[in-house]
């Protein structure tokens, strides 16, 4: 395995937000970075994410704007956006607990029995919801007392889930711009945008939420705000 190509990648990406205007990003870089993306890990396999290319030039032209006129969007060849569907938690976990079915044959095993009851009982357990807070009291309880004898997982409310899922669409983020640089492309993240008239435009349900807009482009030294400075090593590694 090579090591030092993935390290040439990492120090090769960079945040730019100033883009080429000569050069395009051909639809295979996005594409190929987008199934990429979709092998990211992610919390309980339950893959509770969307994720919005953006290609047509009105709706491109739209999503500048959308996300306040920033450099990066203005000259962005291509842009995806992010985005958490914790509102997905039912359908996704019947699709996960269906291929688990599908690997039975006759008496299931110990393995299996363990599949069937993450994604037919603690799941539901784990996602349900309520206008009352019925279900949040009960996981809160159960963490509580299960918790007093033996490390045990602390299942909060909406709060815990929407950080679970945030999480898990940022990974596929960061596995996206991975690729895009490996591509010989640049990206942005951006967190600068209307999140409300983002998922308006994107016709989105009450419960989709926007995890981040990345830009794509060819890099330019423009576009490089700056050294890439980090809190040293010894500031942030502690070995226990």
């Amino acid at each position: 395995m090579n090591t030092n190509y993935f390290d040439e990648i990492i120090e090769k990406r960079r945040s730019n937000r100033k883009f080429d205007p000569n050069v395009e990003v051909p639809n295979e870089v996005i594409q190929r970075s987008l199934e990429r993306a979709i092998l990211s890990p992610n919390s309980s396999n339950m893959q509770l994410w969307e994720f919005y290319w953006i290609q047509t030039p009105a709706l491109k032209e739209q999503f500048t704007a959308l996300c306040l006129d920033q450099l990066a969007a203005k000259t962005a060849k291509q842009m995806v956006v992010f985005v958490t569907r914790g509102d997905l938690w039912k359908q996704r976990a019947n699709w996960n607990l269906d291929k688990v079915k599908e690997t039975i044959v006759g008496e299931p095993n110990k393995m299996q029995k363990r599949g069937l009851d993450y994604y037919g009982k603690l799941m539901p357990l784990a996602y349900r919801s309520d206008w009352f807070g019925f279900f949040t009291l009960i996981r809160k309880s159960i963490s509580f007392f299960m918790g007093l004898t033996k490390p045990f997982f602390r299942l909060g409310g909406k709060a815990d889930q929407r950080v679970t899922v945030h999480k898990s669409c940022a990974l596929a983020a960061q596995t996206f711009m991975l690729s895009i640089a490996s591509e010989g492309f640049e990206s942005c993240p951006m967190e600068g945008f209307d999140s409300k008239r983002v998922i308006k435009a994107l016709n989105l349900p009450c419960g989709a939420e926007i995890n981040m807009i990345i830009s794509v482009g060819k890099a330019t030294q423009e576009g490089i705000w700056g050294p890439r400075n980090r809190v040293p090593y010894n500031e942030v590694v502690f070995v226990k």
